[in-house]
């Protein structure tokens, strides 16, 4: 013999009860709450990954659906699609906003170059530009680091070019 179970209740309107909860309703709320919690937390999870992360969302998420349920438009589309739009639009900015405070935290982990280690350079870049001015005739053809009329460099010029950084770093 089969038992007969009872029914289980329709689950309630959700978008008759977010303009209760606009009017300020907080049993209305605790409703949408039960009904939202698990699909906002579901959502939320997996962008997130991360189970405290996606539990802290989605309790702002439902802070949202409180503070503005008065926007909901049920012409947009159902009260569900709407709490759920917000629930991944949330779990997105999170998203970003932990990329960008790890790129932060790299950048700020990179050495700055030691103030003697770019005096040098410049030393070195300085000293590099005066060598080639005082002794032109090294690149016959070119002028310090391109073509000049179509010519290619010959092979002897990337070993003077060399010769000359060699000559700079010794001065340094």
């Amino acid at each position: 013999m089969r038992q007969l179970q009872p029914e289980s209740p329709p689950p309630p309107d959700l978008a008759g009860l977010l303009g209760q909860v606009a009017r300020g309703d907080h049993l209305a709320f605790e409703l949408a709450y039960a009904e939202l919690s698990g699909p906002v937390y579901g959502v939320v999870r997996q962008v997130l990954r991360d189970p405290a992360q996606s539990e802290e969302v989605a309790q702002e998420v439902l802070l949202e659906v409180w503070r503005t349920a008065s926007r909901y438009d049920q012409a947009r589309g159902s009260a569900a699609a709407w709490a759920l739009t917000i629930a991944h639009r949330r779990a997105v900015d999170r998203v970003r906003s932990e990329n960008a405070c790890s790129r932060r935290e790299q950048k700020a982990a990179e050495p700055e170059p030691a103030e003697d280690d770019v005096l040098v350079a410049r030393l070195r870049a300085a000293r590099l530009a005066r060598q080639l001015r005082e002794r032109p005739a090294v690149f016959p053809r070119h002028r310090a680091f391109g073509r000049v009329a179509g010519h290619e460099p010959d092979a002897q010029a990337g070993e003077r070019f060399g010769q000359l950084l060699r000559e700079a770093d010794e001065e340094i």
